[in-house]
Protein backbone atom coordinates (compact mmCIF):
# COMPACT_ATOMS: atom_id res chain seq x y z
CA UNK A 1 0.00 0.00 0.00
CA UNK A 2 1.40 3.40 -1.22
CA UNK A 3 -0.04 6.78 0.81
CA UNK A 4 1.36 10.05 0.34
CA UNK A 5 0.96 11.51 3.98
CA UNK A 6 1.29 15.31 4.78
CA UNK A 7 2.81 16.40 7.78
CA UNK A 8 2.33 20.55 9.32
CA UNK A 9 3.94 20.46 12.44
CA UNK A 10 7.42 22.06 13.37
CA UNK A 11 9.53 18.81 14.01
CA UNK A 12 12.97 18.07 14.41
CA UNK A 13 15.59 15.98 11.99
CA UNK A 14 14.64 13.01 14.62
CA UNK A 15 10.87 13.53 14.01
CA UNK A 16 11.24 13.10 10.66
CA UNK A 17 13.35 10.04 10.64
CA UNK A 18 10.92 8.30 12.89
CA UNK A 19 8.04 8.88 10.81
CA UNK A 20 10.13 8.18 7.53
CA UNK A 21 11.20 4.86 9.12
CA UNK A 22 7.67 4.26 10.58
CA UNK A 23 5.67 3.10 7.50
CA UNK A 24 8.86 2.66 4.96
CA UNK A 25 6.35 2.40 2.18
CA UNK A 26 4.64 5.54 2.60
CA UNK A 27 5.38 8.90 0.98
CA UNK A 28 6.04 12.32 3.19
CA UNK A 29 6.42 15.56 2.67
CA UNK A 30 7.06 17.97 5.85
CA UNK A 31 5.74 21.51 6.21
CA UNK A 32 5.95 23.81 8.84
CA UNK A 33 1.98 25.35 9.70
CA UNK A 34 2.72 28.89 8.47
CA UNK A 35 4.28 27.27 5.31
CA UNK A 36 1.26 25.11 4.32
CA UNK A 37 0.26 25.10 0.49
CA UNK A 38 -2.98 24.05 -1.00
CA UNK A 39 -1.23 21.77 -3.37
CA UNK A 40 0.49 20.03 -0.82
CA UNK A 41 -2.55 19.45 1.25
CA UNK A 42 -4.39 18.35 -2.54
CA UNK A 43 -1.56 15.78 -2.61
CA UNK A 44 -2.31 14.27 0.77
CA UNK A 45 -4.09 10.90 1.68
CA UNK A 46 -2.70 11.66 5.13
CA UNK A 47 -2.69 14.84 7.12
CA UNK A 48 -1.30 15.19 10.38
CA UNK A 49 -1.36 18.48 12.01
CA UNK A 50 -4.25 21.22 11.61
CA UNK A 51 -3.49 22.78 8.02
CA UNK A 52 -5.80 25.54 7.09
CA UNK A 53 -9.58 24.25 6.97
CA UNK A 54 -10.27 26.53 3.69
CA UNK A 55 -7.02 23.90 2.11
CA UNK A 56 -8.48 20.88 3.85
CA UNK A 57 -11.91 21.76 2.36
CA UNK A 58 -10.76 21.35 -0.84
CA UNK A 59 -8.97 17.90 -0.48
CA UNK A 60 -12.07 15.62 -1.04
CA UNK A 61 -10.41 12.47 -1.53
CA UNK A 62 -8.39 12.57 2.08
CA UNK A 63 -8.54 9.26 3.77
CA UNK A 64 -7.46 10.47 7.58
CA UNK A 65 -7.09 13.30 9.57
CA UNK A 66 -4.61 13.66 12.62
CA UNK A 67 -5.27 16.81 14.59
CA UNK A 68 -2.24 18.03 16.68
CA UNK A 69 -4.88 19.83 19.20
CA UNK A 70 -7.31 17.34 21.64
CA UNK A 71 -10.07 19.38 20.33
CA UNK A 72 -9.90 19.91 16.33
CA UNK A 73 -13.72 21.44 16.24
CA UNK A 74 -12.79 23.70 13.00
CA UNK A 75 -12.66 20.48 11.11
CA UNK A 76 -15.30 18.52 12.42
CA UNK A 77 -17.76 20.99 10.80
CA UNK A 78 -20.13 19.76 8.09
CA UNK A 79 -18.56 20.18 4.65
CA UNK A 80 -14.77 20.22 5.99
CA UNK A 81 -13.50 16.74 5.49
CA UNK A 82 -15.37 14.09 3.70
CA UNK A 83 -18.17 11.78 5.64
CA UNK A 84 -15.84 8.79 5.47
CA UNK A 85 -12.29 10.75 6.59
CA UNK A 86 -11.47 8.97 9.52
CA UNK A 87 -10.51 11.77 12.44
CA UNK A 88 -8.21 11.43 15.59
CA UNK A 89 -7.36 14.08 18.06
CA UNK A 90 -4.04 14.31 19.95
CA UNK A 91 -5.60 12.94 23.12
CA UNK A 92 -2.51 11.58 25.47
CA UNK A 93 0.04 14.33 24.04
CA UNK A 94 -1.03 17.36 26.26
CA UNK A 95 -1.91 15.81 29.89
CA UNK A 96 1.65 16.53 31.01
CA UNK A 97 2.36 19.80 29.76
CA UNK A 98 -1.81 21.45 31.07
CA UNK A 99 -1.53 19.68 34.02
CA UNK A 100 1.49 21.32 34.95
CA UNK A 101 0.16 24.52 33.92
CA UNK A 102 -3.01 24.14 35.74
CA UNK A 103 -1.09 23.30 39.18
CA UNK A 104 1.46 26.40 38.64
CA UNK A 105 -2.07 28.64 38.47
CA UNK A 106 -3.57 27.32 41.44
CA UNK A 107 -0.80 27.91 43.55
CA UNK A 108 -0.48 31.01 41.88
CA UNK A 109 -3.88 31.81 43.12
CA UNK A 110 -4.13 30.17 46.43
CA UNK A 111 -0.92 31.94 47.55
CA UNK A 112 -1.63 35.40 46.40
CA UNK A 113 1.47 35.73 43.96
CA UNK A 114 -0.37 37.05 40.84
CA UNK A 115 -1.55 39.63 43.29
CA UNK A 116 2.25 40.28 44.71
CA UNK A 117 3.53 40.18 41.09
CA UNK A 118 0.94 43.21 40.52
CA UNK A 119 1.92 45.21 43.67
CA UNK A 120 5.59 44.53 42.48
CA UNK A 121 5.38 46.17 38.93
CA UNK A 122 3.93 49.32 40.88
CA UNK A 123 7.00 48.98 43.78
CA UNK A 124 5.07 48.35 46.59
CA UNK A 125 6.05 47.03 49.81
CA UNK A 126 2.83 46.02 50.69
CA UNK A 127 1.53 42.52 52.44
CA UNK A 128 -1.79 41.22 51.59
CA UNK A 129 -3.76 40.66 55.04
CA UNK A 130 -5.31 37.56 55.21
CA UNK A 131 -4.67 33.81 55.24
CA UNK A 132 -3.40 31.99 52.36
CA UNK A 133 -5.13 28.62 51.28
CA UNK A 134 -3.36 25.52 51.63
CA UNK A 135 -3.66 22.09 49.25
CA UNK A 136 -3.92 19.72 51.64
CA UNK A 137 -7.66 18.29 52.57
CA UNK A 138 -8.29 21.05 49.57
CA UNK A 139 -11.70 19.52 47.57
CA UNK A 140 -11.02 19.58 43.88
CA UNK A 141 -13.73 19.06 41.29
CA UNK A 142 -12.45 17.76 38.57
CA UNK A 143 -15.11 18.34 35.39
CA UNK A 144 -13.93 16.43 32.62
CA UNK A 145 -11.68 13.40 33.30
CA UNK A 146 -9.86 12.78 29.85
CA UNK A 147 -6.09 13.15 29.49
CA UNK A 148 -5.83 16.19 30.79
CA UNK A 149 -8.48 15.92 34.16
CA UNK A 150 -7.07 12.43 35.04
CA UNK A 151 -3.34 13.84 34.47
CA UNK A 152 -4.61 16.74 36.74
CA UNK A 153 -6.33 15.12 39.34
CA UNK A 154 -3.68 12.44 39.60
CA UNK A 155 -1.44 15.71 40.61
CA UNK A 156 -3.87 17.38 42.82
CA UNK A 157 -4.36 13.96 44.63
CA UNK A 158 -0.30 13.73 45.24
CA UNK A 159 -0.34 16.54 46.95
CA UNK A 160 -3.15 15.83 49.37
CA UNK A 161 -6.18 17.00 47.92
CA UNK A 162 -9.35 15.11 47.86
CA UNK A 163 -10.62 14.93 44.22
CA UNK A 164 -13.58 14.32 42.79
CA UNK A 165 -14.05 13.53 38.95
CA UNK A 166 -16.96 13.96 36.70
CA UNK A 167 -17.83 12.61 33.47
CA UNK A 168 -20.01 13.30 30.84
CA UNK A 169 -21.37 9.38 31.91
CA UNK A 170 -20.66 7.01 34.30
CA UNK A 171 -20.78 3.54 33.47
CA UNK A 172 -21.31 1.03 36.52
CA UNK A 173 -18.95 -1.35 35.92
CA UNK A 174 -16.01 1.29 35.44
CA UNK A 175 -13.32 1.41 38.81
CA UNK A 176 -13.17 4.26 40.33
CA UNK A 177 -9.73 5.96 39.85
CA UNK A 178 -6.89 5.47 43.05
CA UNK A 179 -6.78 8.95 43.08
CA UNK A 180 -10.45 9.95 43.56
CA UNK A 181 -13.02 9.77 46.19
CA UNK A 182 -15.52 9.27 43.12
CA UNK A 183 -16.16 10.11 39.98
CA UNK A 184 -19.85 11.16 39.05
CA UNK A 185 -22.01 11.60 35.87
CA UNK A 186 -22.30 15.30 34.83
CA UNK A 187 -26.13 14.78 35.69
CA UNK A 188 -24.36 15.26 39.36
CA UNK A 189 -22.25 17.98 39.27
CA UNK A 190 -24.80 21.03 41.51
CA UNK A 191 -24.54 18.10 44.21
CA UNK A 192 -20.31 18.06 44.35
CA UNK A 193 -20.35 22.40 43.75
CA UNK A 194 -21.30 23.20 47.32
CA UNK A 195 -18.09 21.47 48.38
CA UNK A 196 -15.45 22.21 45.76
CA UNK A 197 -12.38 24.45 46.47
CA UNK A 198 -11.43 24.46 43.73
CA UNK A 199 -13.46 23.26 40.00
CA UNK A 200 -11.03 22.03 37.09
CA UNK A 201 -12.39 22.29 33.56
CA UNK A 202 -11.11 20.32 30.53
CA UNK A 203 -14.05 19.76 28.71
CA UNK A 204 -14.42 19.81 24.74
CA UNK A 205 -16.95 22.80 23.28
CA UNK A 206 -20.28 21.41 22.52
CA UNK A 207 -23.73 22.41 22.53
CA UNK A 208 -24.23 20.05 25.92
CA UNK A 209 -21.33 22.05 27.26
CA UNK A 210 -21.91 25.63 26.13
CA UNK A 211 -22.13 27.78 29.06
CA UNK A 212 -22.53 25.21 31.20
CA UNK A 213 -21.22 27.43 34.12
CA UNK A 214 -23.47 30.15 33.96
CA UNK A 215 -24.54 32.94 36.70
CA UNK A 216 -27.08 30.02 37.89
CA UNK A 217 -24.09 27.52 38.39
CA UNK A 218 -21.53 29.57 40.06
CA UNK A 219 -24.47 30.84 42.60
CA UNK A 220 -24.04 27.06 43.91
CA UNK A 221 -20.79 27.28 44.33
CA UNK A 222 -18.73 27.42 47.53
CA UNK A 223 -17.96 30.63 48.56
CA UNK A 224 -14.56 31.99 47.33
CA UNK A 225 -14.21 29.12 45.04
CA UNK A 226 -11.54 28.76 42.51
CA UNK A 227 -12.25 28.03 38.71
CA UNK A 228 -9.79 27.07 36.61
CA UNK A 229 -10.97 26.47 32.57
CA UNK A 230 -8.22 24.47 30.04
CA UNK A 231 -11.04 23.46 27.83
CA UNK A 232 -12.79 25.58 25.94
CA UNK A 233 -13.71 29.26 26.70
CA UNK A 234 -17.46 28.43 25.86
CA UNK A 235 -17.97 26.26 28.49
CA UNK A 236 -18.27 29.85 30.84
CA UNK A 237 -20.28 32.34 30.72
CA UNK A 238 -17.72 35.36 30.94
CA UNK A 239 -20.10 37.91 32.17
CA UNK A 240 -21.48 35.50 34.64
CA UNK A 241 -17.61 34.86 35.64
CA UNK A 242 -16.72 39.11 36.12
CA UNK A 243 -19.74 38.72 38.31
CA UNK A 244 -19.11 35.94 40.49
CA UNK A 245 -15.75 37.69 40.99
CA UNK A 246 -16.90 40.89 41.51
CA UNK A 247 -19.11 39.49 44.23
CA UNK A 248 -16.12 37.46 46.11
CA UNK A 249 -18.16 33.99 44.75
CA UNK A 250 -15.31 33.17 42.74
CA UNK A 251 -12.04 33.98 44.55
CA UNK A 252 -9.71 33.33 41.45
CA UNK A 253 -10.08 32.25 37.92
CA UNK A 254 -6.83 30.93 36.12
CA UNK A 255 -8.64 31.13 32.15
CA UNK A 256 -6.29 29.95 29.64
CA UNK A 257 -9.35 30.18 27.28
CA UNK A 258 -12.25 32.57 26.90
CA UNK A 259 -15.49 33.44 25.53
CA UNK A 260 -14.59 35.60 22.90
CA UNK A 261 -11.45 34.18 21.81
CA UNK A 262 -8.90 35.81 21.58
CA UNK A 263 -10.19 38.20 24.25
CA UNK A 264 -11.71 42.04 23.10
CA UNK A 265 -8.71 44.87 24.86
CA UNK A 266 -11.89 46.06 26.17
CA UNK A 267 -13.18 43.14 28.22
CA UNK A 268 -14.24 43.52 31.68
CA UNK A 269 -12.29 40.22 33.08
CA UNK A 270 -9.12 42.16 31.60
CA UNK A 271 -9.98 44.44 34.66
CA UNK A 272 -10.47 41.70 37.53
CA UNK A 273 -7.66 41.25 39.89
CA UNK A 274 -8.59 38.10 40.54
CA UNK A 275 -8.55 36.65 36.98
CA UNK A 276 -5.13 35.11 35.35
CA UNK A 277 -5.85 34.81 31.43
CA UNK A 278 -3.32 33.55 29.12
CA UNK A 279 -3.58 33.42 25.35
CA UNK A 280 -4.52 29.55 25.18
CA UNK A 281 -1.15 28.13 25.17
CA UNK A 282 -0.46 25.97 28.21
CA UNK A 283 -0.68 23.20 25.53
CA UNK A 284 0.61 24.21 21.99
CA UNK A 285 4.17 23.22 22.08
CA UNK A 286 5.53 25.56 24.92
CA UNK A 287 6.56 21.91 26.45
CA UNK A 288 8.58 20.28 23.98
CA UNK A 289 7.76 16.57 25.55
CA UNK A 290 4.23 17.42 23.98
CA UNK A 291 5.67 17.39 20.23
CA UNK A 292 7.36 14.04 21.09
CA UNK A 293 4.13 12.51 21.98
CA UNK A 294 2.38 14.12 19.02
CA UNK A 295 5.04 12.31 16.59
CA UNK A 296 4.56 9.13 19.21
CA UNK A 297 0.33 8.98 18.84
CA UNK A 298 1.05 9.16 15.01
CA UNK A 299 3.35 7.19 14.47
CA UNK A 300 1.56 4.78 16.45
CA UNK A 301 -1.76 5.43 14.55
CA UNK A 302 0.19 5.18 11.06
CA UNK A 303 1.18 1.62 11.78
CA UNK A 304 -2.01 0.94 12.49
CA UNK A 305 -3.32 2.35 9.47
CA UNK A 306 -0.75 0.46 7.16
CA UNK A 307 -1.68 -2.55 8.93
CA UNK A 308 -5.76 -1.62 7.99
CA UNK A 309 -6.38 -1.54 11.91
CA UNK A 310 -8.77 0.35 13.88
CA UNK A 311 -7.15 4.15 14.52
CA UNK A 312 -7.16 4.81 17.99
CA UNK A 313 -8.04 8.42 19.17
CA UNK A 314 -10.89 8.39 16.86
CA UNK A 315 -13.20 11.51 17.53
CA UNK A 316 -17.48 11.56 17.29
CA UNK A 317 -18.01 14.14 15.01
CA UNK A 318 -21.49 14.46 17.33
CA UNK A 319 -20.24 14.49 20.59
CA UNK A 320 -16.62 15.47 19.80
CA UNK A 321 -15.04 13.37 22.28
CA UNK A 322 -12.34 10.95 21.42
CA UNK A 323 -13.88 7.58 22.74
CA UNK A 324 -13.22 3.60 22.00
CA UNK A 325 -15.02 2.95 19.04
CA UNK A 326 -15.13 1.48 15.69
CA UNK A 327 -12.87 -0.80 17.12
CA UNK A 328 -10.18 1.68 18.06
CA UNK A 329 -9.76 3.15 21.94
CA UNK A 330 -8.94 6.21 23.31
CA UNK A 331 -5.31 7.13 24.46
CA UNK A 332 -4.03 8.48 27.75
CA UNK A 333 -0.72 9.52 28.40
CA UNK A 334 1.22 6.35 28.06
CA UNK A 335 3.25 6.63 24.57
Amino acid sequence: MHKKVLVCLPLNDAHRAALEASVPEFEFRFNALDDVHAEDVLWADVVLGNAPVSMIRQNKHIEWFQSNSAGPDAYLKPGVLPENCMVTNATGAYGLAISEWMLAMWLGIQKDMFLYRDRQNQRQWAPIDRPVRGITGARVLCVGMGDIGSNFARRAHMLGAEVVGVRRTVHPDTPCPDYCLRVVAQSQLDEELPEADLIALSLPGTPETNKLFNAERFARCKDGAILINVGRGTTVDSDALVEALRSGKIFGAGLDVTDPEPLPADHPLWGEPGAIITPHNSGKFSLPKTLDNIVDIFIHNLKRYAEGLPLDNQVDRTTRYAADQNGGRRLLSTL
